[in-house]
């Protein structure tokens, strides 16, 4: 693909996925612990997602007008102006047909809540309350939302702009969006011309999420390979080794490599594993500028995950504060020969049910390929959802701990996914299962706390985002986001037991091609050596979406993790290459990822 249809290519691909920005910030498992099927996706966005997107973008607009003292029109036209230039387009649409509504609203001093129930963004369920973000007007939510329907009534564009859902029925996007699907669906790069799941595209599931291929022409050249004749003429496995030493005629492959328990890293994981990060500049208009936006594209192309700055498989400088430490990066150090063997197969609400179809994405050739270590790791969204149900008033009520995996669905799901690994992965691999989080330390370091929403005036805090998003069912976990103590405990108890069953796993059973090993997930240790460092517990949580594991405590994280396996499993890791330095004097040129 030409570099001129791949930037059309991310252009339109990033106005079809504006739609699907909030569904992606809510990473609970989906219904049936599968993606959603192609028609939810393109056909509009679920109703709840649809109204949280509206307050955002709308509180934005508002605080914007307020802190540079303009007019409603103005602070419109800022935004689009922040935003680059290849979606700037979409935004002065965005404007042109909603701008008028919003100024008229926001100017008789209405909020957010209001402008989106009149909009029809936000919707009301017969029988139940308005949902909404910030306090109530003094009249009261019902009365001011009819009383903005009213002036809403006479608006025949806006009418029709509520008509205009699906861009995939136009005749020039469905073949994009069957493309997106497939991205979407199946986790695999976008533009792979050579089908072996390894890209020279960073977005699109591309080499951000694996490590960057060499040769998009040929299948049998690929990250994690064995060389092929010591890659005597060519870089078969993209390491950067290759050719032979003049002074001996012996190939650097050979006389640097071998026998050097060379291994990749994969990540089987969910949004935590992928790092899911909305930027907080994005919603805090004292920080807003065309710079804080510079990266929209390119995160909406990765689905709001930043797997190049992970815990376990980052590779680049954090550019999202804190810094990049990775499992991968330390086996890099280890033996420059691990270079680009890393597979990130995450997904926003991966849990151990709809890993089992996300699993099929590994590339890893038995015969062919080094060994791996692979990390099993989907800390919550086994416990984690946004179900609610009526109860026999017509009152929504939780029901959460009725769609947890049961720990015999835990048993099922991991052995299954063991299975599996066992009939792909290398011998000499090595699998870690990781234990759920206690999510109880999202609520008591974050409730009470301003939201970036709610900094500028005083008015959102995180219990108030919590109980909004439950009331619209799209909370990312109902158990632990909650007021409800009882709830969070119970929620916290079956992750227990969810944990138990991996412990008891590592402990009971063996596989023909790899040996396995249990941690729990450090939230402990990692609060405890950012507390030693002068940090706060809060500091360890995503600020915009109150519920992910920040870019410090992912590095945090790491190393706690290595320091674990370096004591307790030293085989994991493997040995230190002692031609590290000369493998980087020789190949400094060819060491970029």
């Amino acid at each position: 693909m030409m570099r001129g249809s791949r930037q059309t290519f991310l252009n339109v691909f990033c106005i079809l996925w504006l739609p699907l920005l909030l569904k992606a910030a809510s990473p609970s498992p989906l219904t049936g612990g599968n993606d959603p099927s192609a028609p939810s996706l393109f056909s509009g966005v679920y109703k709840g997602h649809t109204c949280v997107g509206c307050v955002l973008v709308v509180s934005v607009v508002e605080q914007l007008a307020q802190w540079h003292n303009s007019t409603v029109k103005a602070a419109l036209e800022k935004l689009c102006n922040y935003i680059p230039e290849e979606l700037q387009g979409f935004c002065y649409l965005f404007a042109e047909l909603y701008g008028p509504h919003l100024a008229d609203l926001i100017d008789r001093e209405m909020n957010a809540d209001v402008v989106c129930h009149s909009l029809k963004l936000c919707k009301q369920d017969a029988g139940q309350p308005f949902c909404h973000l910030y306090p109530p007007p003094k009249v009261g939510l019902s009365t001011a939302i009819r009383k903005a329907k009213r002036i809403m009534k006479t608006s025949k564009d806006l009418k029709s702009i509520m008509g205009f859902s699906n861009l995939c029925a136009f005749p020039l996007l469905d073949k994009l969006c069957e493309k997106i699907k497939y991205v979407i669906r199946n986790k695999l790069p976008f533009e792979d011309f050579d089908g072996d799941k390894f890209s020279t595209f960073p977005t699109l599931r591309g080499y951000h999420w694996r490590g960057r291929d060499c040769n998009d022409k040929n299948a049998t050249v690929y990250p994690g390979r064995r060389p092929d004749n010591w890659d005597v003429k060519s870089d078969s496995n993209c390491n950067g080794i290759w050719g032979v030493d003049p002074k001996d005629g012996i190939p650097y492959e050979k006389k640097f490599c071998k026998g050097a328990d060379s291994r990749g890293v994969v990540l089987l994981g969910d949004s935590a594993g992928a790092h899911f990060h909305i930027p907080p500049e994005w919603m805090t208009v004292t920080r807003m500028s065309a710079k804080a936006f510079a990266n929209l594209p390119m995160a909406f192309t990765d689905e709001l995950d930043w797997p190049q700055f992970s815990e376990v498989t980052g590779f680049l400088n954090s550019t999202i504060g804190g810094w990049t430490d990775s499992l991968y990066l330390r086996l890099r150090r280890r033996n420059r020969c691990n270079h680009r063997d890393l597979q990130n197969i995450s997904q926003n609400g991966g849990s151990s049910g709809n890993l089992l179809d996300l699993i099929k994405s590994l590339a890893r050739n038995q015969l062919l390929d080094n060994p791996a270590i692979v990390l099993y790791a989907t800390i919550g969204n086994d416990v984690c959802n946004g179900h609610l149900q009526l109860n026999a008033r017509g009152e929504r009520e939780r029901d959460t701990l009725a769609h947890m995996t049961t720990p015999k669905q835990m048993l099922s799901n991991v052995m299954r996914a063991l299975q599996f690994l066992n009939s792909r992965l290398p011998k000499g691999s090595h699998v870690i299962l990781t234990g759920l989080v206690d999510g109880r330390f999202l609520w008591d370091n974050l409730h009470d706390r301003y939201h970036p929403l709610g900094q500028l005036n005083k008015d959102v805090t995180y219990g108030q985002l919590y109980s909004f998003l439950n009331c619209l069912q799209v909370s990312p976990c109902s158990g632990w986001l909650t007021s409800n103590e009882t709830l969070r405990n119970l929620t916290s108890e079956r992750a227990l037991q969810l944990s138990n069953v991996l412990k008891e796993i590592a402990r009971s059973e063996k596989f023909t091609n790899f040996d396995i090993f249990y941690m729990d997930f450090p939230l402990r240790q990692t609060a405890a050596e950012w507390r030693r460092m002068g940090g706060e517990p809060w500091q360890l949580i995503e600020p915009v979406d109150g519920f992910h594991p920040s870019q410090i405590a992912a590095a945090l994280g790491t190393s706690i993790t290595w320091q674990k396996a370096l004591h307790e499993w030293p085989q994991v890791l493997g040995k230190e290459n002692p031609f590290n330095n000369q493998i980087e004097a020789i190949f400094k040129d060819q060491g970029g990822h």
